[in-house]
């Protein structure tokens, strides 16, 4: 089993200091809104990624009228206990310490404590832009494949480089061919791996999604899922060069994996144009459960699992569905935040394993 005991919180968010301990595997957590259920959730998801699970800056981060924070947990993972501690000082420098050791790369950490989280907003992944998806998708790959992660940091920062020199060319008037040129072969070896490990991945994780889904929905809702990026017809060096002038005149990059996206449709429209509601949260329980089984064959240990606030935006046949799937069939360690104790406690009481009630 892969659980966490423990963690302790120093000037996070609204927590000035604050300490939790874990006995069970099932874990609800209740309390009004604002009393820092979904910061708790928060701060045990920036353990494993080294940032805040809903964009926000580590500035934004620091209690108020605070400078820098601190948050550390105990982990166990068969018979072996691991502490890992976080820590961005007042100059807002990041540090990661695992066992008493300082990592050199925080990068390198990525995957080794495996964790899925699902919130309310997360309904944006079916609704949104492309982006929210690219960066669903980076996440659990990253996750998975840490060469993957490398080719990604390295393609965003020539990405950022040539946007750059874009810019300047459209301002001056001027065409720099050499550099332009080396931006393009970096940006071309970077975005072909990253194209390559996402096509081979999704030929088999979409199937999965949509199985889901199907068990999930009891219907197949004629759901159909494609990747869609500009490399699937022409090669990155190719679009570089044909799109040029217009990557000038815009002063961006047009063209790439950064502009990639998963399509989900239902018959010949789009899903989110035609699914109802309950439709749209059985593909979203789909999207992350096919991602909690991936990482746990990946891994070989069952994610950690965050479920903020769930119960005010889905019934409670999918929810229970959803618990019995990763509690029970799993074996994962589940966190679960309600504003009402009564309904949590009445949820997990179905599922009729142990669990630890929280009141914050």
């Amino acid at each position: 089993m892969f659980t966490l005991s423990e963690i302790s919180l120093l000037q996070f968010r609204n927590y000035n200091q604050a300490a939790f301990h874990f006995t069970e595997n099932v874990v609800g957590i209740c309390g009004l809104n604002g009393s820092g259920k979904t910061n708790l959730l928060d701060a045990i998801y920036y353990l494993s990624f080294s940032r805040s699970y809903h964009s926000r800056s580590d500035a934004q981060n620091v209690a108020h009228g605070k400078e820098g924070f601190r948050i550390e947990g105990v982990y166990r993972l068969m018979n072996n206990e691991e502490r890992v501690t976080c820590i961005v000082r007042e100059t807002l420098k990041k540090e990661r310490i695992v066992n008493g050791e300082l990592c050199k790369k925080l990068s390198s950490q990525i995957g080794k404590l495996p964790v899925v989280m699902i919130a309310p907003d997360d309904i944006s992944l079916i609704t949104g832009g492309g982006e929210e998806r690219r960066k669903w998708l980076d996440t659990l790959l990253s996750q998975l494949d840490g060469n993957y992660l490398q080719s990604l940091i390295a393609y965003q920062r020539t990405l950022t480089q040539r946007n750059s020199l874009l810019k300047q060319l459209q301002e001056t008037g001027l065409t720099d061919a050499t550099l332009l040129q080396v931006l393009n072969e970096q940006l071309c070896t970077h975005g072909n791996q990253i194209f390559t490990t996402r096509q081979a991945f999704l030929a088999d994780f979409l199937p999965r999604i949509t199985n889901i889904y199907f068990q999930i929905a009891n219907r197949e809702d004629r759901l159909q899922i494609r990747y869609e990026s500009n490399l699937l017809q022409h090669s990155f060096a190719s679009l570089l060069v044909e799109t040029q002038n217009r990557d000038i005149l815009l002063a961006r990059t047009t063209r790439g994996p950064h502009r990639d996206d998963l399509i989900f449709t239902m018959g010949k429209e789009l899903f989110k144009q035609e699914a109802s509601q309950g439709q749209r949260k059985s593909l979203l329980f789909a999207l992350k459960l096919a991602e909690w089984e991936v990482l746990e064959e990946n891994k070989g240990i069952p994610p950690i699992l965050l479920l903020d606030d769930l119960f005010e935006k889905l019934d409670s046949e999918r929810m229970n569905q959803l618990l019995h799937r990763v509690c029970i069939a799993g074996r994962s360690q589940v966190f679960i935040t309600d504003t009402h104790a009564e309904r949590l406690e009445a949820q997990l009481l179905k599922l009729g394993v142990r669990y630890q009630l929280l009141t914050i």
